[in-house]
């Protein structure tokens, strides 16, 4: 059993319901990302853990106790959530200290864990300051210093980098994760950027329309999405997907894409016949001047360089347009104008058409 376990949760408001059937563990010293659109039930699903909400069916375990009917005071958890929650009549400083002096700590432990976890999350120079003299960003990174300071074995964060402006964010994104396994807890930690859960969790759990659509290491879920839905969550530019029926060519399996009949693994033998979405990632496609047995036509259409990459916008000869992405932005030879795009069949990834579920035996 891990230090949190969330059975078979469902919530429903007067709007529908926002929660069906939600389980999920995780392991002493984890950190597993809730990641998914706006209005998922993200938020939704920490206020139950919490103990702020009750949930309408299902069963919630902290350190092996069930919690389901028990107040929030009773739970053992730090929580930070988006919208602060600091006491506004008390400095930074003793809003972080605030659970240690719930518990009788010392002057002198107080201090020193304030201290260290404002260092690390750099407010040390705000902590004499009331709530309405910070920033949305030392606001947050405040309620972030709350939740630590008192070392809960279990913490709940909702997107606690969300008012952090860009340079902090990146910097927190790297440090932000070894800060939460210093401490020891189990963290959930809820997002919307698929780069920063990709950044700091140790699994992603993928929550789209109330369920959780794939749970697994970051790596696996960026190359192995469970599903359509989720593939298109994560990547920038996002996935692109061509309407395909595979078929047999030459003792292999082969599809036909724009005018092109290009080969796929042996893998993905299994696909001839279905109608599928072939899905590539953008740099997974290559482009040249050049035809081949494995390329098929494009019009490159426009090129934006973005810092470390360069996007291509294509269009196929059906009319799709997809994305292909270059590492850096030094290669002036590429110009507007017919080119051809291959890619490795090994990196495609296939999903039913009908059902949008990956088919097995793809990446």
């Amino acid at each position: 059993m891990g230090q949190i376990e969330l059975r078979s949760l469902s919530k429903s408001y007067k709007t529908g319901k926002v929660l069906d059937g939600v389980s999920l563990s995780a392991d002493e010293g984890e950190i597993v990302c809730i990641f998914g659109p706006s209005g998922a039930g993200k938020t939704v699903l920490l206020r139950l853990i919490a103990g702020v909400e009750p949930p309408d069916a299902g069963s919630i375990l902290l350190e092996g106790r069930d919690v389901t009917e028990a107040p929030p005071e009773k739970r053992g958890v730090g929580i930070a959530f988006q919208n602060f929650a600091l006491f506004p009549h008390m400095s930074a400083y003793d809003n972080i200290g605030s659970a240690l002096t719930a518990r009788g700590a010392s002057a002198t432990t107080i201090k020193a864990k304030v201290e260290k976890v404002a260092e690390l999350l750099k407010i040390s120079h705000v902590l004499s300051h009331a709530p309405r003299a910070l920033s949305n960003g030392q606001k947050q990174r405040t309620a972030l210093a709350r939740a630590l300071a008192a070392d809960p074995k279990i913490v709940l964060l909702d997107d606690p980098l969300r008012n952090v402006d860009a340079k902090l964010r990146y910097e927190m994104r790297l440090e932000l994760p070894s800060l939460l396994r210093a401490s020891g807890a189990t963290v959930l930690y809820v997002t919307q950027d698929y780069k920063e859960a990709m950044a700091i969790g140790d699994r992603i759990a993928v929550l789209i329309g109330g369920r959780f659509e794939q749970i697994a290491a970051p790596p696996a879920i960026y190359r192995g999405p469970a599903s359509v839905g989720v593939a298109r969550l994560f990547g920038d530019p996002t996935i692109n997907l061509i309407r395909v029926t595979p078929r047999v060519t030459n003792g292999g399996a082969a599809c036909d894409i724009g005018g092109a009949t290009v080969p796929l693994s042996e893998r993905q033998a299994s696909t001839v016949g279905r109608a599928v979405l072939l899905g590539l990632r953008p740099e997974s496609l290559s482009l040249s001047d050049a035809a081949g047995p494995d390329a098929f036509p494009v019009d490159v259409v426009a090129i934006t360089p973005l810092n470390e990459k360069t996007v291509l916008l294509m269009r196929m000869r059906d009319g799709q347009e997809i994305f292909a992405s270059e590492a850096g932005v030094e290669n002036e030879a590429r110009q507007p104008g017919p080119a051809f795009a291959r890619f490795d069949p090994a990196r495609a990834i296939i999903f039913d058409e009908a059902s949008g579920g990956r088919i097995e035996g793809t990446p």
